[in-house]
């Protein structure tokens, strides 16, 4: 996530610098060729120029509203997730029937279990949504993928942390459970599941009433909901149609866009036909980042500035969650650097 309050110049070229030399090869050839070579034949009326970057603009603005509802709905998913934890940790701990046939280490230390679980399940549901698809950026190789691939790998270097989910698993679980991640292709959902058992055998021992277990239940309903929710924004992509549609769309009005202005700016003379160059590149550079914008933001969870900060939010609920246990070794929260947030 990006904390500045105006995307700086670093950013913007990051995201689109190679966009902008590519443009603006195109432009200038356009112009080198009608100045010295004559090529009048090349240029294009304004008119269809114009209808077709209207269009356009229609287009990809119906992208970028999608694209930051699911972003929206990432950050809503991640903010339910951080309350649903607090009070789930909170009942765990406040459910207590008074059963002296229990012992009172036992049940510290049965609660704690429960409650360092679901941090475990913090960071181990992180790492899944992390796992790139067959659509996201960072998979397509063969455009721009390398560019993305740097992107990642130096908010890694910047966040040590960034990769560490399976310490934290190991710091959390039991040695049993920690061996049995590689066995299950989705360890979040066997994580609530152990929890939903050991929830049930509290109440089979009569520490806490059957009622304190439906609500305890009720609050792990919740974390498969947000799971759900997430793993459909992950696994089913804006739709193809669309996103393609907007991208060939965009391309081919660039292209069009010299051909129709340096005939515009010409009519000025020849000093016009290269004034053609920089209002040709900004116009496009700006069709350029639209695109962009909403290309990134449709994925909100890729690894790439444009997340929602997962770290950071699995980071705040841990340090939570350890203090309603009684722990004073507390781990530092996330900080942004640079002006991205993990």
């Amino acid at each position: 996530m990006i904390t500045t309050k105006y995307v700086n110049y670093k950013q913007v070229l990051n995201l689109a610098g190679i966009h902008l030399v590519l443009i603006s090869i195109w432009c200038t050839l356009i112009a080198v060729f009608f100045y010295f070579f004559n090529w009048h034949w090349m240029t294009i009326p304004w008119v269809p120029v114009a209808l077709i970057g209207t269009a356009e603009a229609f287009l990809v603005g119906f992208k970028n509203n999608q694209a930051y509802d699911r972003l929206w709905e990432a950050r809503k998913i991640w903010g339910g997730i951080v309350n649903s934890s607090r009070s789930f940790a909170s009942m765990v701990y406040a459910f207590d029937t008074k059963n002296e046939g229990i012992g009172v280490f036992d049940l510290e230390d049965r609660k704690k279990r429960i409650v360092f679980r679901h941090i475990a399940w913090l960071y181990t549901f992180r790492e899944q949504l992390l796992v790139p698809t067959e659509w996201e950026h960072i998979s397509t190789e063969k455009k721009f993928g390398n560019i993305n691939l740097r992107r990642n790998r130096l908010i890694k270097a910047g966040f040590p942390d960034y990769g560490r989910a399976p310490i934290f698993l190991h710091k959390y679980l039991s040695e049993e459970e920690y061996e049995l991640k590689d066995d299950y292709k989705n360890f979040a959902t066997y994580l609530v599941s152990q929890q939903a058992k050991d929830i049930n055998e509290l109440k089979n021992m009569g520490a806490i009433t059957e009622f304190n277990q439906t609500q305890l239940q009720n609050a792990l309903n919740e974390f498969y909901n947000f799971q759900g929710q997430a793993e459909r924004i992950k696994k089913f992509p804006s739709p193809r149609q669309f996103a393609s549609t907007a991208f060939v769309f965009n391309i081919l009005f660039i292209m069009l866009l010299p051909l129709g202005l340096v005939n515009e700016f010409a009519k000025l003379g020849d000093w016009g036909i290269w004034t053609s160059i920089p209002f040709c590149i900004i116009i496009g550079w700006i069709y350029i980042i639209m695109e962009l914008v909403g290309d990134y933001s449709e994925n909100p969870f890729a690894g790439l500035m444009f997340d929602v900060p997962m770290l950071s939010i699995c980071r705040t609920i841990e340090i939570d969650l350890l203090q309603m246990s009684g722990e004073t070794d507390l781990p530092d929260p996330i900080s942004s650097k640079n002006g991205v947030l993990v």
